[in-house]
């Protein structure tokens, strides 16, 4: 098992940008793909960015260009770099493991979420 602690969320205008951080408890390189969704306030949760065990990459085409998704072995720490954040970007964003190749629509292990909030 592991356990995901997300931070890096808080309160910025249209056009900046935040780091999202999420620490595994455990040893994540070669083990996991690990990723990130969000949810907004009345929708429902959607995929934002995946990264897989051999570092492949994939985005939801709405931040494609925009977010970057990263680790760091060493910490064992995913990261989300926002830049160019938009008010539709604002959600609730979780992250997420699997103990597979590549990222499912229903990962095994998922972090208490951190919020993010995109003023105009």
């Amino acid at each position: 098992q592991v356990q995901l602690v997300e931070s890096g969320g808080g309160l910025v205008q249209a056009g900046g940008s935040l780091r999202l951080s999420c620490a595994a408890s455990r040893h994540t390189f070669d083990v996991y793909a690990m990723g990130w969704f969000r949810q907004a306030p009345g929708k429902e949760r959607e995929f934002v960015a995946a990264i897989s065990r051999s570092d492949s990459t994939n985005y939801v085409a709405s931040v494609k260009g925009r977010f970057t998704i990263s680790r760091d072995s060493g910490k064992n720490t995913v990261y989300l770099q926002m830049n160019s954040l938009k008010p539709e970007d604002t959600a609730v964003y979780y992250c997420a493991a699997d103990p597979k190749s590549i990222l499912t629509g229903s990962p095994a292990y998922w972090g208490k979420g951190t919020q993010v909030t995109i003023s105009s």
